[in-house]
């Protein structure tokens, strides 16, 4: 007898049996082998940052000189942010407001947005402040002028400008808006003499996220930039960052240290830290990352140059700028 698992074959069927599992071994082995992968991931080219291009935008903002709300130099700078992005994009909008600042004096702020793709619906928003800070409270010579601003405010905004040049040669899959905001520097500082007033920083962004520059407008998610050009900068994650947009900060910190940047992009978390992010996250409801340097080395958490004279172009590092820029163009072309 023929024992062929369970089945048990007479002498004369002994012959078919042989030939009919010929066959089927000889049938399987032409079956062609299973592809490994059906649907195979088309890679995605991703451009090049270009560091020196980012360096000569922040260079460029502080040639204005301090972009203190209603100054010269912020109108100037101004100026030119717009003329500069309608070179990228022609959806270009200043989104003008009337505020009081805690001095009680009254200006009318400018909040500068950059479209891109308007008609997809797929959209994230990237955001930086342009103003920068009206008094060096951190300083110890001259506290009441205002400062340069390269690194908080400046670098922001020229990895951003950055990003907007390689969108319009190649656009992403998704929509993008550039977001830069006004007055986010202006907040009381300690010791004012004025009367506390709550919510005295980002005035840009509050205004923004109350009023948006299109009707019922979303993103599914924001990145927001700031103080990201110093030499030897470290970004953790933040907690409102981490409460808010959880998903988002991971798959930015990932790509980061996929790229070699996991020295820049440390996983960490850092405190609350009241920025503009917080009023696009609970104002409006986009879910908002922050990247933000934060040095647990020094007595503010931040820059050791923060608010202070020093903060000029001798605080900006190429490195630095790539390691932010080329992260987030990873992230975006892939969406």
């Amino acid at each position: 007898m023929v024992v062929i698992g369970n089945l048990i074959l007479k002498p004369m069927l002994r012959y078919c049996a042989f030939s009919f599992f010929c066959g089927l071994l000889l049938a399987c082995s032409n079956v062609p082998e299973a592809k490994k992968n059906p649907n195979p991931k088309v890679k995605i080219e991703v451009p090049k940052f270009n560091a020196d291009s980012a360096y000569y935008f922040i260079e460029k903002q502080v040639s204005f000189g301090p972009r203190v709300i209603s100054s010269n130099a912020w109108k100037n700078c101004a100026l030119w942010l717009e003329k500069k992005l309608k070179t990228y994009t022609p959806h270009v909008i200043v989104q003008e407001a009337p505020i009081t600042t805690y001095d009680r004096k009254n200006h009318t702020l400018k909040n500068i947005i950059a479209t891109f793709s308007p008609k997809k619906n797929n959209r994230i928003a990237l955001f930086a402040h342009w103003d920068s800070r009206h008094v060096a409270d951190y300083d110890t010579i001259n506290q009441d002028s205002p400062i340069l601003g390269a690194n908080d405010g400046g670098s922001g905004v020229g990895v951003l400008l950055e990003l907007a040049r390689h969108f319009n040669t190649k656009n992403p899959n998704i929509g993008v808006d550039i977001i830069l905001f006004d007055a986010e520097d202006y907040g009381q500082p300690e010791n004012s003499g004025f009367p506390i007033m709550q919510n005295s920083w980002c005035l840009g962004s509050q205004y923004w996220s109350k009023n948006p520059h299109q009707p019922n407008y979303f993103a599914r998610y924001g990145i927001l930039l700031d103080m990201v050009g110093a030499k030897n900068a470290t970004f953790r994650h933040e907690e409102f960052s981490s409460f808010f947009a959880p998903n988002i900060l991971q798959k930015v910190w990932k790509k980061a240290s996929q790229l070699g940047f996991r020295n820049y992009f440390v996983f960490e978390n850092s405190k609350q830290i009241i920025d503009d992010h917080y009023y696009v996250n609970t104002i409006i409801g986009i879910p908002t990352i922050d990247i933000i340097e934060f040095d647990p080395a020094t007595e503010t958490n931040f820059n050791k140059h923060w608010h202070t004279h020093r903060d000029d172009m001798n605080n900006i590092d190429r490195n630095t700028l790539n390691a932010v820029g080329q992260t987030l163009l990873e992230v975006i072309y892939n969406e």
